[in-house]
């Protein structure tokens, strides 16, 4: 047997005999790339202090990595379909590789925000790769197995980057979870070629890169304006980007429409079933993410746990995944996507309501359940809609339907961070400003803490560094008098620390909550679009483009029961 598998899975007679293996190393891929963002939000604050980021260079820090990732992914879908599925994913994990060796050695804001838009070129070539080649692999019977495992892949690198980035920075720096990457990357290429066969379109015309341009473009426009907006404000920079991608988004669609082979068919979200797929995604990673970006902020800051502390309680988000995506693996065959995936998000909705009721006095034990309910959910929809997403495609597209899939989902995630992430900034500041009403306050230390909760607590551990250093001087003084006064100055001080700790606590609770609200709202009335959208079981799918085959057109939870 050779080392180097060369043989496409099309070339043989019967299926792939180490085709678990091979999603094995696809899962691996993947892990890594998700992990990549959600270790970061547990590694910012060792990072922002080593560094001196500001609030704006963290800000692009984690979204250096958004625009290029996002971007990309159509355009470098189709090209690894013409050439090969498989190099993209060996090229993407060399790329995200070197990106990560170079985060690690950096000693500067710009350096960072650099070396993270390498690594999220590299994750636009691993995504779609991941997904295409699932496809290829994998005969139809089994797809929609391979799909749910896929998605519970996802699901854990959510919850295991905060996990992993806690353990390593227990004993190391910031650049270790950087480095943390290399030696999984390293493994993924052996096993790419070991394992995974490999695949490219059996018949593939030109490519078409004005479409896949034009599409660079509005993603990344879209993406940039969604991240400089709510952060930064609405100026001349967020408003130019959305004309620019409202206006590449209007040529890539007539575009589309006239190319005789578009490197995206826009007709399909004609389809019902592909349409309400993509808006699933979209939606429940807007409500993910946006969750994940408060939820690790209250744990760290309001109730103290360290980094690895924080990971390890957002484990039953993980375990709760891979409940969720067995379950869906069982009933969506019975029962068809429409009621899986319609459940997930009404779930998905509830945790967020769930979330409403946090206060200053609610502990770990008030997040279990709306964990644990979001993780089943988050298994329930994704699969089903992931599936149903590849099973649009044929052959020969698999690459730009992994891509489509995985846009959806970069799309939502970065809503879901700029648009709940604002909620939560503009609620918590004020909060703050009511709660911290009548404390005497040193300086601009309200408006210091109002910027983030982090900024808060380190306001309030200052004015409580400089009480105890007047008692100090107090305890140390002569006169009887200047004693008294820089003790009166002490007590205030601390009293002021105190209350700031309190509020800064109290208004970062009421966000959540608040925020929380808005979250469920949007996730609701998307549910009721999904379920509107989506097909019941055994309604006719949409009817396949000519020369291509029937069943290429329908998901493999649907051929599974024939």
């Amino acid at each position: 047997m050779r080392l180097v598998i060369n043989e496409p899975v099309a070339s043989m007679d019967q299926p792939y005999a180490r085709r678990w293996w091979a999603l094995l190393v696809l899962c691996l891929s993947l892990l890594i790339i998700v992990m990549a963002n959600t270790a970061l939000t547990v590694a910012a604050p060792d990072m922002t202090q080593d560094l001196g980021l500001s609030s704006a260079d963290l800000q692009w820090v984690i979204d250096g990595y958004t625009v290029p990732y996002a971007a990309l992914m159509l355009l470098l879908g189709a090209i690894g379909d013409k050439y090969s599925r498989r190099g993209a994913l060996i090229l993407g994990l060399v790329v995200f590789g070197g990106g990560a060796v170079a985060g690690s050695l950096v000693d500067s804001s710009t350096g960072v925000i650099a070396a993270r838009a390498v690594m999220g070129v590299g994750a636009a070539m691993i995504m779609p790769a991941t997904l295409s080649l699932l496809a290829a692999t994998f005969p139809r019977g089994e797809r929609a197995k391979a799909i749910v495992l896929w998605t519970a892949t996802a699901g854990l690198a959510i919850a295991a980057g905060p996990l992993v980035a806690g353990a390593l920075l227990r004993d190391h720096g910031w650049a270790s979870t950087f480095l943390i990457n290399v030696p999984v990357a390293a493994l993924a290429i052996v096993g790419a070629l070991v394992l995974v066969p490999p695949s490219k379109a059996g018949h593939h015309s030109r490519i078409d890169y004005v479409g896949g341009l034009l599409s660079v473009i509005w993603v990344g426009a879209l993406v940039y304006m969604i991240i400089e907006g709510p952060h930064f404000g609405w100026g001349v920079k967020a408003v130019t980007a959305a004309v620019v991608a409202g206006a590449a988004l209007l040529a890539f669609v007539l575009w589309e429409l006239r190319h005789p082979r578009p490197v995206l068919d826009v007709r399909r979200f004609a389809d019902r079933r592909f349409a309400g797929s993509n808006l699933a995604v979209a939606l429940f990673f807007l409500a993910v993410f946006g969750a994940f970006y408060y939820l690790t902020q209250h744990l760290q800051f309001v109730l103290g746990y360290d980094a690895l502390e924080t990971g390890v309680r957002m484990l039953p988000l993980a375990g709760a995944v891979f409940v969720g995506s067995a379950l869906t693996g069982y009933l969506t065959p019975r029962i068809g996507m429409k009621i899986t995936v319609t459940a997930g998000m009404v779930g998905g909705t509830a945790a967020l309501a769930l979330l409403t009721r946090v206060d200053a006095a609610s502990g770990y034990g008030d997040f279990v359940l709306p964990l644990v309910i979001l993780g089943l959910a988050i298994g329930l929809a994704l699969s089903p809609c992931t599936d149903a997403i590849m099973g649009a495609f044929p052959e020969s597209e698999l690459g730009v339907g992994g891509a489509v899939n995985d846009t959806s989902l970069e799309l939502g995630g970065s809503l879901g961070i700029a648009i709940l992430g604002s909620v939560l900034a503009g609620s918590y500041s004020s909060h703050l400003s009511d709660a911290a009403s009548g404390t005497e306050l040193p300086g601009d230390a309200l408006s210091t803490a109002q910027d983030s909760v982090g900024a808060g607590y380190a306001v309030a551990q200052q004015i409580g560094a400089q009480a105890h250093k007047l008692a100090e001087q107090a305890a140390g003084a002569t006169d009887p008098q200047q004693a008294a006064q820089l003790k009166a100055q002490a007590e205030q001080l601390a009293d002021g620390a105190r209350q700031m700790t309190q509020s800064v606590g109290s208004s970062f609770a009421d966000a959540v909550a608040h925020t929380s609200v808005v979250g469920a709202l949007i996730l609701g009335v998307g549910t009721v679009l999904v379920a509107v959208l989506l097909p019941r079981k055994g309604a006719q799918a949409a009817e396949p483009e000519a020369g291509q085959d029937d069943e290429a057109q329908q998901p493999a939870a649907e051929l599974a029961t024939k």
